[in-house]
């Protein structure tokens, strides 16, 4: 197995031979672990029942799903990450955002999926052999999969991708033999704890299909990662639908954990207090003797997954805006300051709970960046000059997507207003309430409100000051204006005078 070379310089066509279905496997293996049973649970932690946890998780999900695929398009189109492709609607100085968007996201999640793999690997091994759940036993387990997860992203997209084909396979058999272990115990009817007609109702379920909506979101500053390799003569709708079906599959892992968190609520209550739930200790404390090995494989096939996806972004993003670290190193470099991160936010700042609202307000964040991109491949009918996109990594000047001094304050102007705006609506009881929180009635529309708010600042900024015609190629622009402004020639930064 060879070390990929490539950061995020244009792919060549030759070298790209990946399909819809290894983006499908690796999207859906990202998603298919603890942490997503994690959100699964939510439902039953708001007071849903369970078939209202149902409906609520395949709405989020549809929606979550719908907003994803569109920004798969744009690896297969132009050879490269979604990052730098965003130079084409941010600027090329301001498709830093995306990278640093795609960098915290990361970072975040690779922590959240070596703690809670651990957590369970550890907790597996002491129902099942009395292994000693101490400070050195979860530290051994965490160093094991930050280590191996590293080692997988080092050697780059061709490794991860294998290592993805045998765990969305063996990750799902897992999952599916839990109907064996828990269906003496489930019962569909569970009423959950709201009652009829409770004013608390909607707010719940609408809090839960945001959650439940927040994970699909959560992958859109990746997507490119992966896809670049596709060939850019594959059928978009193609594309689309590996994109929207990996988020759709993971219904799985979402009713695994709806469903073993009803029988938690049933069986041990004190682990789904809202106050302070613990899932996996629950699936534990709920599961059969011979059910612990399996438990202990998925929390190891999880975190190898949704941590590879996580990390191998970071480090192709990090070279990105720092062109002197090939994807090797800044992947090390990356891998090394977030490894030592998971170790001091666990044992020394216990930022557990920290980082998962943390990752939350990140997605907040990123949810607008992915409108303005869908919105400008909309109104680009999808060209874009694959050279022009690569200036920043060339430390170039000039092109048609210079804009003002590399910035493209239309877009930036609409992010950073929904950005905010959504912001002050975060409502996590507990962890974090925006100034704006409680106007919903107690429900965190932080989500919805900074979609609508970029989809219609960003086409009114649009249509109110044009770009240049140049940008949108010979079919011109649709729906908006275009400008017959001149666009600066790409030229090396140091013959700028």
């Amino acid at each position: 197995m060879k070390i990929e070379t490539y950061g995020v310089e244009r792919i060549p066509d030759a070298d790209r031979s990946a399909r819809p279905i290894d983006l499908f496997r690796l999207a859906f293996g990202g998603a298919n672990t603890f942490a997503t049973c994690v959100l699964g649970a939510f439902p039953i932690l708001f007071g849903l029942s369970f078939w209202q946890g149902v409906t609520a998780t395949m709405l989020g999900l549809v929606v979550g799903a719908l907003i994803l695929a569109p920004l798969s398009l744009f690896g297969p189109l132009n050879g490269t990450n979604n990052a730098v492709s965003s130079s084409a609607h941010l600027g090329v100085h301001g498709r830093i955002v995306g990278s640093f968007l795609s960098l915290l996201t990361a970072i975040a999640f690779f922590s959240i999926s070596v703690w809670s793999s651990g957590d369970a690997l550890v907790g597996g091994a002491h129902r099942l052999v009395g292994l000693q759940e101490s400070d050195v036993t979860y530290g051994v387990a965490y160093a094991l999969f930050a280590v191996l997860v590293l080692v997988v992203c080092v050697y780059g997209f061709r490794f991860m991708l294998f290592v993805n084909k045998i765990a969305v396979l063996a990750a799902s058999l897992l999952f599916v033999l839990g109907v064996f272990a828990f269906a003496g115990d489930f019962d569909p009817s569970y009423a959950g704890t709201l009652a009829a007609g409770d004013p608390l109702f909607w707010p719940s379920f609408i809090g839960a299909a945001l959650i439940v909506l927040s994970n699909p979101v959560s992958f859109g500053a990746f997507l490119g990662d992966w896809s670049r390799y596709i060939p850019a003569r594959t059928p978009r709708s193609r594309v689309l639908a590996a994109a929207f079906l990996s988020q759709i599959a993971t219904f799985l892992p979402f009713l695994f954990g709806l469903t073993t968190a009803s029988i938690i609520a049933t069986k041990a209550a004190k682990y789904v207090d809202p106050a302070a739930p613990n899932y996996v200790g629950g699936l534990l404390a709920i599961s059969p003797g011979w059910y612990f090995v399996p438990v202990c494989l998925i929390a190891l096939i999880g975190g190898m997954s949704t941590g590879t996806t996580a990390l191998y972004g970071t480090g192709l993003d990090f070279s990105s805006v720092f062109p002197r670290f090939s994807r090797v190193q800044a992947t090390i470099f990356i891998g090394t300051l977030s490894i030592v991160f998971i170790f001091v936010g666990r044992f020394a700042a216990n930022l557990t709970q920290s980082i998962s609202t943390f990752a939350t307000l990140i997605i907040t964040c990123t949810a607008p960046w992915m409108v303005i991109m869908m919105l400008g491949y909309l109104t680009r009918r999808g060209w874009y000059d694959a050279e022009a996109l690569q200036v920043f990594n060339r430390r170039q000047r000039g092109g048609r997507y210079w804009f003002t001094h590399g910035w493209n304050w239309r877009g930036m102007t609409a992010w950073l207003v929904s950005a905010v705006v959504a912001i002050l609506f975060v409502n996590l009881p507990g962890q974090f309430v925006g100034p704006l929180g409680d106007l919903a009635g107690g429900v965190d529309i932080s989500l919805p409100v900074g979609l609508a708010i970029a989809a219609v600042l960003y086409l009114v900024l649009l249509a109110a000051f044009p770009e240049p015609r140049e940008v949108y190629g010979p079919a011109g622009p649709r729906l908006v204006r275009a400008a017959d402004t001149p666009v600066p020639p790409i030229v090396a930064a140091e013959l700028v005078g």
